[in-house]
């Protein structure tokens, strides 16, 4: 059963008077365009105003491209203030190749991967608000995904995480180092248009991996090789890839929860 656009896939709690620590969260699809320029404000804010980025159309306050039109754009919502605080936008495969190219193709050469575009979608612009970044915004965003893939029969993801470049890159060139065990095998490597130039780089003492980077991780994705440089956001973004045909059985297990979470309600 495809995911709907009429209904939530995962609420949160529904106590009326639940603490603001605890605000009762809901995940679906945007059921319309103008969801759709929620979800495009919401990137903006987090991605113009607090990050930095440099956006086309800005005056407008939403962050827009050509790919927007094509995706299937996932909104986590605070139901009790009637708010957009996550979300997650999706390009199923049908799409991508009716569109003829990918996002993720403006910033790496993904030839080795072309095998896997019957069953592979991809996703990209992942945002949360600020202020709900306690990981159950997060969360309930990759179980929409795990059952926007399992009730669809996808069986590949990729997308774009990114380092930010605020310290001259130092901590992004370190996490670099880090994800090194991560990094696919040389037959499924991608290759940076613009590569993230850590060579040249003084390393941070220490590092966090981000909360994104750290989730694909967690359900058993693997770095697709070298990350690419943005200029406009001001980041060293890395290729994720999450292959449910190559992921062992306790990843599997832990993507199958998740979905399971997020199947509709009247399911």
């Amino acid at each position: 059963m495809s995911m709907s656009k009429r209904e939530p896939v995962l609420s949160g709690p529904r106590t009326r008077n639940a603490p603001r620590a605890e605000p009762r969260l809901s995940v679906s699809l945007a059921r319309s365009p103008a969801e759709v320029e929620l979800a495009q404000r919401l990137r903006f804010k987090v991605f113009a105003e607090e990050l930095g980025a440099r956006l086309p159309g800005a005056g407008s306050g939403l962050d827009s491209d050509e790919f927007d039109d094509w995706c299937d754009h996932l909104i986590v919502r605070d139901d009790d203030r009637e708010r957009a605080v996550g979300t997650y936008r999706i390009l199923p495969p049908h799409r991508a190749r009716a569109l003829g190219r990918l996002y993720t193709e403006t910033e790496f050469d993904l030839t080795r991967l072309a095998h896997l575009r019957p069953t592979m979608v991809e996703v990209g612009r992942a945002c949360v608000h600020r202020d709900y970044r306690n990981g159950s915004a997060l969360l309930m965003l990759w179980a929409g995904l795990a059952h926007y893939m399992k009730s669809n029969g996808y069986r590949h993801l990729i997308g774009c995480a990114s380092a930010a470049l605020g310290d001259g890159g130092r901590q992004a060139a370190r996490l670099r180092d880090e994800l090194l065990p991560h990094f696919v095998e040389a037959e499924c490597r991608v290759f940076p248009r613009l590569p993230f130039p850590h060579g040249r780089l003084e390393r941070a003492a220490t590092v966090e991996v981000p909360p994104l980077i750290k989730g694909y991780l967690r359900l058993g994705a693997r770095i697709g090789g070298e990350p690419a440089w943005d200029p406009d956001f001001n980041s060293a973004d890395f290729m994720m890839w999450l292959s449910l045909d190559r992921i062992d059985l306790r990843y599997a297990r832990r993507f199958d929860v998740l979905a399971g979470q997020a199947a509709p309600a009247s399911a």
